[in-house]
């Protein structure tokens, strides 16, 4: 499996980055198990299997457990983090915003599973062949979207603005963005690129939800870098060949809040310590991730070109 980034580079949902997100539906598979009041995905375990990773399916079915292979801490993320985005998209729309865009979709239901306002319209933007495969998979599962449900196959190194217009997004109507789980992934500049783009086709009202992670100290890359790699050695021990850290992008760049602030949208926040807490889970230990520090921030937008 190439796991490589470098410019141009592609993938499916069985590698490099796009395994990711595949990743992300076993976890939330579990943690549907878990838990339905947190999160309730009931397609996510369907979606695993049909992307066919024989790990990822056992862990997703809960054939294998997930022990110290996915650790409990990230099953309990992906409980706070999915019901964030959640309760964004919905108070979004029932705040009458009608237009909502899910960057890097990946393996994203939420266009089939939230009970969206009548006449919500839902764009989900991502590579062609993931979000071929994700209409396929659904399709034959029988699942029908709660909201008018429309697809931008599109990479976002592309000019994916003009994919999305042409899918009927309209920018004088107030929208409600996501980039979930997706700035680490993106070289510094793209991401401040991506965010200018997202302010450029916002109107006034409009609001953003992604996450904030702060700047590295001294050190802290290194110490990344060595849990990502022991991570990524569990998973090779069960014949899962993925390098995470090989995915991720390092070096300075922009924090996200401050620098959506600067593009003048107003931000509210709140770090996974608190969410965890807030929803009476386990605290964080020490992962040497910083991971507890990371903050989810939704912004809404009040001046344009201040």
């Amino acid at each position: 499996m190439e796991s490589t980034r470098r410019d141009g580079d592609t993938w499916d949902l069985a590698s490099s980055v796009g395994a990711t997100a595949t990743m992300a539906a076993a976890a939330r598979a579990i943690a549907t198990r878990e838990d339905r009041s947190l999160i309730d995905d009931p397609f996510a375990e369907p979606l695993v299997r049909a992307v066919g990773v024989d790990l990822l399916t056992r862990l997703a079915t809960g054939e294998e457990a997930p022990g110290d292979l996915v650790g409990h801490v990230w099953i309990d993320l992906a409980k706070v983090r999915t019901k964030f985005y959640d309760e964004f998209f919905l108070d979004a729309t029932n705040a009458g915003l009608t237009q909502a865009v899910i960057l890097a979709s990946g393996l994203d239901s939420r266009a089939y599973r939230l009970p969206w306002p009548a006449g919500t319209v839902v764009y989900e933007l991502d590579q062609p062949q993931v979000v071929e495969f994700k209409t396929r998979a659904l399709a034959e599962l029988g699942a029908t979207p709660t909201a008018d449900r429309r697809v931008a196959a599109v990479d976002l190194r592309d000019d994916w603005p003009a994919a999305l217009r042409t899918a009927g997004f309209d920018p004088a109507r107030p929208t409600a963005w996501s980039a979930e789980g997706l700035l680490g992934y993106l070289p510094p500049e793209a991401q401040d690129r991506l965010l200018d783009t997202i302010t450029e086709l916002s109107a006034p009202g409009s609001r953003v939800a992604t996450e904030n992670r702060p700047n590295p100290r001294p050190g802290d890359e290194d110490t990344t870098k060595e849990s990502l790699d022991r991570i990524s050695e569990h998973w090779r021990a069960q014949n899962f060949d993925t390098d995470m850290t090989r995915l991720r992008y390092f070096g300075a760049r922009n924090e996200a809040a401050p620098y959506l602030t600067d593009l003048g949208w107003t931000l509210t926040g709140t770090s996974i310590r608190d969410l965890l807490a807030a929803n009476h889970l386990p605290p964080l230990e020490d992962d040497g991730m910083r991971m507890g520090d990371m903050r989810y921030v939704i912004g809404t937008l009040t001046n344009i070109g201040e």
